[in-house]
């Protein structure tokens, strides 16, 4: 199963929702804050992964771009 960003932050949201409820036992709140956590510790991985990859696709561009220019106006 593919990883969903935007459903995990709504996930994320509504264990928030709930938790401000008051409406769960201390139990209800320690388990729904672990899950709260991973799903965050998942996002920050899948973000990470992102930037990295945007990263390498700048460099790539800008290293083939290089050679580009050379000669080049604008007018």
């Amino acid at each position: 199963m593919e990883f969903d960003y935007e459903e995990t932050v709504i996930n994320i949201e509504e264990i928030i929702s709930e938790i401000e409820s008051g409406e769960l036992t201390l139990q209800e709140v320690f388990e729904k804050f672990s899950l709260a956590v991973a799903d965050l510790q998942k996002c920050e991985v899948f973000l990470t992964q992102g930037e990295q990859e945007m990263n390498l696709l700048i460099e790539t561009l800008e290293d083939g771009t290089q050679g580009f220019g050379h000669g080049y106006t604008d007018s």
